[in-house]
């Protein structure tokens, strides 16, 4: 029986649904994202650690976020577009969601409950909060968003 995450389902930037259980069997850092944010410098961290580690297994998936600040103010294209010119990535990106409240991302709602975050609160704090899931679906740990990408390079060498 695989994870419960392989049940979840997002659209891609394109507008295309996507299951994450296209993912089965990788090594997954799992990110909210900002475009006009303190923190989106780390666009090219986790870009560097996708092209390091992607042939051994890893998959970085991005889930822009308009709730913190308004720093994601955007839709899809244009996101996209600043993405790929600023930072050159090319691990997946979905559509906009919330991480947060009524209107939560199911997969958001999963991930906070398996990972809490600072004394044990599960709501996320702010742009680039990153999840590591291991190739089993299991959810391993959850970073903050001051974590910088490159500083994660020993736990996801870990699991690969």
């Amino acid at each position: 029986m695989s994870a419960p995450i392989y049940a979840f389902k997002a659209n891609r930037l394109n507008g295309k649904e996507q299951s994450i259980a296209e993912y089965e069997g990788k090594v997954m850092i799992i990110v909210n994202t900002a475009s006009k944010c303190g923190f989106t410098p780390q666009y090219e961290g986790l870009e560097n650690l996708y092209r390091q580690y992607k042939d051994k297994g890893l998959v970085v998936l991005g889930f822009p976020c308009n709730q913190f600040g308004a720093q994601e103010p955007g839709a899809g294209g244009e996101i996209q577009e600043f993405c790929q010119l600023n930072y050159g990535v090319s691990f997946p990106m979905f559509d906009k969601i919330d991480v947060n409240g009524n209107d939560t991302h199911p997969l958001y709602d999963y991930l906070k409950k398996q990972a809490a975050g600072v004394l044990g609160t599960e709501s996320i704090k702010w742009n680039f909060t990153k999840f590591l899931v291991d190739r089993d679906g299991k959810v391993i740990d959850r970073f903050a968003p001051t974590t910088k990408p490159e500083d994660m390079a020993r736990d996801v060498e870990a699991l690969l």
